[in-house]
């Protein structure tokens, strides 16, 4: 039986959710070539880490190919705003994991994200990502490539599961 709710006005935005006039202006400046789209070039060239390295154009692309659903390397402005949203919702995450406020997710803190998104694994399993995904040779993966690990790591674990 349908429901007769009908709210009286929409939602309001996300916290850290900019309005959709001034998510508009965001998009206008990082499409830099104004084609009505945002490839990963313009978007990494967008992006910062906090700490002054360059977005990881890996990670970059799997986020594009995920709101881009002609698969053309880009993304429209409905993209962006979905993109936006993913983006800050990361960012929170990793300021959870990031106990000593560093900047960056060390061995211990991403075993204790790891192990809250469900993951039970090994101290050779941890230290094999944190080599693979540690960019600047601390000891450490950056908010980017913090993204990418969880997302290589929720990846596999579909592919086991289509095979179980």
């Amino acid at each position: 039986m349908p429901s007769d709710f009908k709210p009286r006005r929409p939602a309001p935005p996300p916290p850290n959710m900019p309005s959709n006039t001034v998510l508009k202006q965001y998009f206008d400046r990082v499409d830099s070539n104004k084609s009505g789209t945002i490839t990963g070039a313009e978007l990494q060239a967008a992006l910062s880490n906090g700490n002054g390295t360059d977005f990881n154009i890996h990670t970059v692309n799997m986020m594009i190919g995920m709101f881009d659903p002609e698969k053309k390397g880009e993304i429209s402005f409905d993209g962006f705003g979905a993109l936006w949203r993913y983006i800050v919702d990361w960012q929170n995450c990793f300021k959870n994991f990031d106990k000593d406020k560093s900047g960056s997710i060390n061995e211990a803190e991403l075993e204790d994200a790891l192990r809250t998104f469900g993951y039970a694994l090994s101290t050779e399993v941890m230290k094999l990502l944190i080599r693979k995904f540690d960019r600047t040779h601390n000891d450490a993966v950056c908010f980017d490539d913090f993204i990418q690990c969880c997302l290589v790591l929720h990846g596999m674990t579909d592919m086991f599961r289509e095979k179980d």
